[in-house]
């Protein structure tokens, strides 16, 4: 049997962000964000449910999951693979987009809802060793959650290194499918019981996937190795050009900082490139400044060498 890599953007919205399989969903949303009792997640509704998209239309495709629930809140789950050091910003540009987007021309402020935001990234950003970690806006000075309409909880994958006889809890169990199920050939034990499991497990299984959703998920798996080894390549060339500076002035603090410079020009300008391919590609401004950090002040000035 062999199962899809959760952490893959199709895979991933296949499983979570299935209407059918809601419970999927809910199920993680609790265990994430620690829901117990009236707090409990029972239902939700899928604002953007899953669909296969076309390759042809992935360059506009942000496959995200949102979801609301009955109290009309808002959850944003957003898995990341690479690296794009800029994520902690973009969390914050897609909660409060989120929050803003409640509003209607005319409407109170009191309508505005809650924001939950959720990210599960496949390296780290944060110093703590805790696979998880929830951020909240609070008073300075008593510590208290007074604005309590923004909430971020961050999953780093690389910090979690339990096995399967070392889980304990309904979030063990959610990481670790994330992380490993990719690697599995059969439903663990530990999974068998649980019909959230049983569902995931099901719906990863890609002899179930028609060709279209394969061929999406390849397209993706490929399109995403060439990006991580693009950032690589620019990284390698800013060391070795910064290096080559560094040497040049013959002092510790030149090689430190031309390493530093080097490497900030080589992301820089891989950035600059990619952002030249989508607007060619007739890509959105808002897609084309999520994907490569670069500000529309820049962006602008590429569509004038572009066009």
């Amino acid at each position: 049997m062999k199962f899809a890599d959760p952490k893959n953007d199709l895979a991933f919205k296949k499983i979570f962000g299935n209407s059918k399989h809601k419970n999927i969903l809910i199920s993680f949303l609790n265990s994430v964000l620690d829901f117990k009792d009236e707090k409990t997640i029972v239902d939700v509704n899928l604002t953007n449910p899953y669909q296969v998209p076309k390759i042809p239309e992935l360059k506009e495709t942000i496959l995200d999951i949102k979801a609301t629930n009955k109290n009309r809140e808002t959850f944003i789950v957003e898995m990341q693979r690479k690296d794009l050091h800029d994520f902690s910003k973009r969390s914050l540009y897609y909660t409060s987009k989120a929050y803003v987007s409640q509003l209607q021309k005319g409407d109170d402020y009191s309508v505005l809802k809650k924001v939950y935001f959720i990210g599960i990234l496949n390296f780290n950003i944060f110093e703590s060793r805790d696979f998880i970690s929830r951020h909240l806006i609070v008073n300075q000075e008593t510590n208290k959650q007074d604005l309590d309409d923004f909430e971020f909880s961050f999953i780093e994958l690389p910090k979690f290194s339990k096995e399967l006889n070392e889980l304990e809890s309904l979030l063990d169990r959610w990481i670790y499918f994330i992380k490993n199920a990719s690697d599995l050939t059969l439903i663990p034990e530990e999974y068998q019981n649980i019909q959230e499991f049983k569902d995931a497990f099901t719906i990863a299984t890609q002899t179930t996937w028609n060709e279209k959703e394969l061929e999406v998920y390849d397209y993706m798996a490929l399109k995403e190795s060439d990006e991580i080894n693009a950032l690589k390549t620019a990284k390698n060339k800013g060391f070795n050009q910064g290096l080559e500076e560094g040497l040049e002035k013959g002092i510790e603090k030149g090689i430190e900082k031309g390493i530093e410079k080097g490497i900030e020009k080589g992301i820089e300008k891989e950035k600059i490139n990619i952002a030249k391919n989508l607007l060619k590609s007739d890509v959105s401004v808002d897609t084309i400044i999520l994907t490569t950090g670069l500000t529309l002040v820049q962006i602008d000035k590429l569509k004038k060498h572009t066009t």
